[in-house]
């Protein structure tokens, strides 16, 4: 167990990452994606944590997500500054559709590297040691949009960091629910759910709080703007939409009372089982990775145009560029596309934030919690950039926006055209599950 002369130290800060300059946002298929103003501050948060054995750096970053390879070459500046390897920094995506592009904008990207090294140096000179406690609470914050209403990860995953006189001093919550309350009507940058949750819960507990985005691939906001629906399904089309001004200040209206009601709800979850978490020391400190390879079938000809038409009919989705790259897979004799997916690990005592890049269906990280049989092993999307749905061999047979269409628009994003196969699900599942089991079986302990 922890010897009493080596406690494990947490230091923390955090950066504002909005940009001063009009900027294009990513998150909705719109004819124009200028940011016009700010509407909630974008935040870049750091966790650093170490122990004679380890050292790990916990990064949750305001945005829909980088790619992948953006989000590697962040993690090797922040390794590089804390002295350790990419697999000792795990950045998390909160996944606001609200944010800039920065896959496009390299002033941007740029600007937030500066910004978050910043607050790496800062979390690195500021570190006590403090205790941790896990608790489960249940969130009812998410409806499942692809209409299994009854599916939902409602898991809400409380982290309380406290001094040794039982004061909290960081709160870190793992949630699942799409970040785009504010909808395709919304062109003010804006941390969605994510800053409204947290400036509450500060002011409620007296310390800051950090927000994990989990498996909600097909979760959306329980709370929304009436004519939601609507704008998600024909997000280009209702771009072109004129509204009056009564239906603006209706909707603005709307979107402000639903933003209050996701912090609200979490807050409630949070609550009912706050003074139940009891931080100890910490035993068990540990971040990690392995790495595996999977691969996504190019679809021929004749099923890329099926696809494309549906799209467009069912959605208002262009893919003709999305064709045209399908094309030239085929007469390259390119039938299959790889990908090195990443799977981390941040352990603290009986307890793991866990995940990879990809927008992963709840359905998965329920899975994963059965298989692992611990509410405590929190699988979620969004980690270390943001890449194709991962859907369930069911949802994928299915097809649709998340499985198929999305690719049309994102495809450039993520060097695929397809989503992975059908199994690559199940085959995830089985993985963390066991490297898990493997993991406390070693009996590792600080």
């Amino acid at each position: 167990m922890l010897k009493n002369n080596c406690p494990v130290q947490f230091g923390y800060s955090d950066v504002d990452i909005t940009p001063d300059w009009p900027v294009e946002l990513v998150g909705f298929d719109r004819i124009d994606n200028t940011s016009k103003g700010v509407w909630h501050k974008l935040k870049a948060q750091v966790l650093i944590g170490k122990s004679a054995k380890e050292k790990c750096c916990l990064i949750t970053i305001d945005s829909l997500g980088f790619t992948v390879a953006l989000t590697n070459k962040l993690r090797d500046l922040i390794a590089n500054e804390i002295g350790q390897s990419r697999e000792k920094v795990m950045v998390c995506f909160s996944h606001t559709h609200s944010a800039p592009n920065a896959g496009i904008d390299e002033r941007y990207y740029t600007f937030v590297c500066k910004q978050v090294l910043s607050a790496v140096k800062k979390a690195q000179s500021t570190t006590s040691t403090l205790k941790v406690g896990w608790g489960v609470a249940e969130g009812d914050i998410g409806l499942n949009r692809r209409g299994q209403q009854s599916i939902v990860d409602k898991r809400l995953g409380v982290l309380k960091f406290s001094d040794n006189a039982d004061i909290p001093k960081l709160l870190l919550l793992r949630v699942s629910a799409h970040a785009n309350v504010l909808c395709s009507d919304n062109y003010k940058i804006s941390a969605d759910y994510f800053a409204t949750t947290r400036d509450l819960l500060e002011a409620r507990y007296g310390c800051k709080v950090m927000m994990i985005q989990g498996a909600a691939g097909d979760i959306r906001p329980k709370y929304q703007q009436e004519n939601a629906e609507y704008l998600e399904v024909h997000g280009f089309e209702a771009s072109m939409k004129s509204y009056s001004v009564e239906e603006k200040q209706k909707y603005f209206q709307q979107s402000i009372a639903a933003l209050e009601q996701m912090a609200q709800s979490i807050y409630y979850s949070v609550d009912s089982i706050w003074k139940q978490v009891h931080p100890v020391s910490v035993y068990r400190l540990a971040m990690f990775s392995e790495s595996h390879v999977f691969k996504a079938d190019v679809p021929t000809k004749e099923k890329a145009i099926a696809i494309a038409n549906e799209a467009q009919k069912e959605a208002g989705i262009d893919g003709t560029s999305w064709l045209f790259e399908v094309d030239r897979l085929n007469r390259q004799n390119v039938h299959i596309q790889k990908a090195d997916i990443e799977i981390q690990y941040f352990v603290l005592n009986d307890g793991s934030l866990c995940g990879i890049a990809n927008e992963v269906m709840c359905e998965i990280a329920l899975d994963i919690e059965k298989q692992a049989k611990t509410p405590l092993l929190f699988f979620s999307g969004y980690v270390n950039g943001t890449s194709s749905y991962l859907p369930t061999a069911q949802e994928y047979d299915k097809g649709g926006y998340e499985v198929l269409w999305s690719n049309l628009i994102y495809y450039q994003y993520h060097g695929r055209v397809m989503p992975l196969n059908r199994e690559t699900a199940k085959s995830i599942s089985e993985i963390v599950a066991n490297t898990w089991s493997r993991f406390l079986g070693n009996g590792i302990l600080i």
